[in-house]
């Protein structure tokens, strides 16, 4: 599976992508993250219009994992209602970062 380094600032921030890129609009797409820092997470996906993805469910906290990055881990479902660049952003108490994928 694909994973994608996100900018971050005072943490680190991955996305492990559960489909194809670019996303399909209107299916939910599975997303886990790995993030630094500390506290819960918030995640939330715009486009630049201020269009805001349906968060389905999560973030869901996850205890195994095999998947190595650093920090805690979590995994959410998103469906895009339509195509373009959304942006990912991604807080905890301590730190914060963006992602940015397609969805056609």
């Amino acid at each position: 599976m694909p994973e994608v380094q996100g900018v971050a600032r005072g943490v680190e921030l991955w996305a492990l992508l559960f489909a194809p890129s670019p996303f399909p609009a209107g299916k939910e797409v599975k997303i886990v993250w790995r993030m630094t820092g500390s506290g819960p997470l918030t995640v939330a996906a715009t486009l630049p219009d201020g269009t805001a993805a349906q968060l389905k469910w999560g973030p869901e906290e996850h205890g195994d994992s095999n998947w190595e990055r650093p920090g805690e881990e979590w995994g959410t479902g998103f469906v895009f209602p339509k195509a373009g660049c959304w942006k990912f952003h991604l807080t905890r108490t301590a730190g914060d970062g963006d992602v940015w994928l397609p969805v056609a």
